[in-house]
């Protein structure tokens, strides 16, 4: 998500992001490592590497489970530089950000610490976390307040001085009255942060090394900030449920943008859209449209009901659908039309050209002004190979027609309703590719006949 307008003004310091991915999800109860499953067509530690990088971060450390590969592999992709770290015992979030020691060893001004399943936490709010470090803190922790507090640590406060985080399990009934919790993200001055962590011990009801307990540490010496952020913004994934509310929210932040933006919406809660969608001023959206990764709309095209568009790029003034599918490498020219049923993949069709309906246009490249029939097949692939179809400017491809890769029709050039087409048509030729009609007078009655015997047998 892009900024909002006014962020916090954030010195040039440097910054380390240490994200901490070596959860093991057992409650999503799935093969998929929880931090890879998607919100909004994008990986959750995909949108906490994309986001930090976004807040400043200038390096990246990406702490992963043993035997985690797929998971290492993902960082590197949504990230190129991150250096991934192994946490190869689960013995607290202390100790997984130790995995990253030779990260925090670097020099850097910041060292933010998140969490890959936490998705909906914004560049600002990562900007407002390291703001207090270049003010002299040496921790900052995210906060929010709680309606049920029930599970999160509590932020213990002493004279509006923050001097601990007090896990629920280790937390007195005064302490579990506290509204005010942890939000888990957590920010320390770059040349403190090694010092602190490594004082940290395992004195706990679960013997683990709590990454928490650095307030209490750093509080002894130095200043510890809180930064408020909105409850709905830290939700931890952690099961099906929760996935599909951060779904919700993401969603219903990416409809506020658009509609803002000059997008029209016309039932904003049935559209779906993916993180990179881009949408230009004065599209029209209809109800019951589903963005994949990778759409491009531009300025004045209307998006029909119950469409499906991914990877594809609609020019100004196009039309699609309703029930249309657009599939990567779809890309249409300035008012093109695209109807009902209608799929396109792979396929560039110019300015004007006319789909309207009960046809696949895949592995093409259709000239402007150009009309494709109902029920016309581009028959791309035999089995082995994906073949190219070329249709020149203002072809006229008649219903029910098959055109069998690879093959060219000429500019201006006709193909008869109802031909299977094998050889290229030159420019301005008829072709047709069917076989001849034959009418046998008198048949039908005589058949009648025979078959109305043979039932009464």
């Amino acid at each position: 998500m892009a900024p909002s307008a006014d962020p916090i003004a954030v010195p040039a310091r440097t910054c380390l992001a240490i994200v901490l991915a070596a959860g093991e999800g057992t409650r999503m109860k799935s093969a998929t490592p929880k931090v890879l499953h998607h919100v909004a067509g994008r990986s959750l530690l995909g949108h906490v590497l994309h986001t930090v990088q976004e807040a400043g971060a200038s390096r990246l450390a990406v702490v992963v489970g043993p035997e985690r590969a797929d998971v290492a592999a993902a960082a590197r992709i949504a990230a190129p530089p991150a250096e991934i770290y192994t946490q190869t015992e689960r013995l607290g979030t202390a100790h997984a950000v130790l995995a990253a020691r030779e990260a925090l060893a670097r020099s850097a001004d910041d060292v933010v610490i998140a969490f890959g399943d936490t998705p909906l936490v914004t560049a600002e709010t990562f900007r407002r976390l390291r703001a207090p470090l270049a003010q002299g803190a040496a921790v900052a922790v995210l906060g929010f307040e709680a309606k049920d507090p029930t599970g999160y640590g509590r932020l213990i406060r002493r004279d509006g001085r923050l001097v601990a985080i007090r896990e629920e399990r280790d937390a007195s009934p005064d302490e579990r009255a506290i509204t005010l919790v942890n939000g888990g993200l957590m920010a320390l001055r770059g040349d403190l942060a090694l010092g602190i962590l490594e004082r940290i011990r395992n004195h706990n009801a679960k013997g683990e090394y709590y990454l928490t307990d650095a307030v209490e540490i750093a509080g002894a010496e130095h200043e510890v900030a809180v930064v408020i952020a909105d409850e709905e913004e830290v939700l931890g994934i952690n099961d099906r449920a929760q996935l599909a509310a951060a779904e919700r929210v993401f969603q219903a932040r990416l409809r506020r943008r658009f509609l803002a933006d000059g997008v029209t919406l016309v039932a904003p809660e049935t559209v779906f859209f993916s993180f990179d969608t881009i949408l230009s001023r004065d599209v029209l959206v209809e109800p019951y449209v589903v963005f994949g990764p990778g759409v491009v709309v531009e300025e004045g095209a209307v998006i029909h009901a119950f469409s499906h568009l991914e990877g594809a790029r609609v020019a100004k003034g196009a039309s699609v659908g309703p029930y249309a599918r657009l599939r990567p490498g779809a890309a249409l020219g300035e008012k093109a039309r695209i109807g009902n049923f209608v799929e396109i993949k792979n396929a560039t069709l110019g300015a004007g050209v006319k789909v309207n309906h009960l046809s696949y246009v895949g592995d093409a490249s259709v000239g402007e002004g150009s009309n494709i029939g109902a029920g016309t097949i581009t028959c791309n692939y035999d089995g082995f190979a994906k073949h190219r179809t070329v249709i020149g400017k203002g072809a006229f491809i008649g219903t029910n027609s098959s055109l069998v890769a690879p093959v060219r029709i000429g500019d201006n050039a006709y193909v008869g309703s109802g031909s299977v087409i094998t050889h290229d048509v030159p420019a301005d030729a008829l072709a047709l590719g069917r076989g001849r009609q034959a009418i046998k007078e008198g048949w039908a009655p005589a058949f009648r006949a025979r078959a109305t015997a043979a039932k009464k047998d």
